[in-house]
């Protein structure tokens, strides 16, 4: 009888125990978390992506059908900056390929504001534009800030002007950055690109356009 009771209480300590366990908050939210995580972690970038991920792409044509193409990228990173005083701003990392399909080198020559402007789209934000000396190349892609070293650079030129000289010959290319310095976020999607209106080189940021250099395209047109 003893032994049959002993059976009946072991039985319903075990039943309490798994109510109880039962009530805990369920981690479903925990488990989707991770799984994302793990999604990113072993994703691996497929090498068809880099040849169209660009925000915009102009090309123009001579009558030979030599060409010149402008591809501008999307941002990374887009995340804070804070300087050796202490003062935090927020950051982008752009990329620009110019690509010369002509007989002749091109000669680009371009030059930022030295101040900050304001972003009509974003009341009492100003923004700089800076250009890093390094070379963008193709394999930086899918690496974080294009795998520009951001800290340094920021440390060291944020209020510096920027200006960029390069010879692109017949039949090349060269790749370049381009970072946004701003006060705070557009809070909004932010675009940027270069493109020509007749010889004149200009720098567009969402809805500001900033005339920034010049190239000899006497010969060249816009392709409709």
């Amino acid at each position: 009888m003893k032994k049959i009771i002993f059976i009946l209480l072991l039985v319903l300590t075990v039943l309490f125990s798994c109510k109880q366990g039962s009530k805990s908050t369920p981690n479903t939210v925990d488990i989707e978390t991770l799984d994302s995580t793990k999604n990113v972690q072993t994703k691996k970038p497929s090498a068809k992506r880099n040849k169209n991920n660009f925000y915009s792409k102009y090309e123009y044509t001579e009558s030979n059908g030599a060409r010149l193409i402008i591809q501008n990228s999307f941002p990374k990173s887009g995340i804070s900056y804070t300087d050796p005083n202490g003062k935090k701003y927020i950051y982008a990392v752009f990329w620009t390929r110019i690509t010369n399909n002509t007989i002749n080198p091109l000669e680009l020559t371009i030059d930022f504001p030295l101040d900050s402007f304001e972003i009509p789209s974003s009341s009492g934000n100003y923004m700089k534009l800076l250009f890093p000396s390094d070379t963008m190349t193709i394999d930086k892609e899918p690496v974080n800030d294009y795998g520009l070293t951001i800290k340094s650079f920021l440390d060291n030129n944020r209020d510096k002007s920027s200006s960029l000289k390069r010879t692109i010959n017949p039949k090349g290319s060269s790749a370049f950055y381009v970072v946004t310095l701003s006060d705070r976020g557009v809070g909004g999607t932010l675009r940027t690109g270069f493109s020509l209106k007749g010889q004149n080189l200009f720098y567009r940021i969402n809805d500001k356009e900033i005339l920034c250099g010049k190239i000899d395209l006497t010969k060249l047109m816009l392709r409709k």
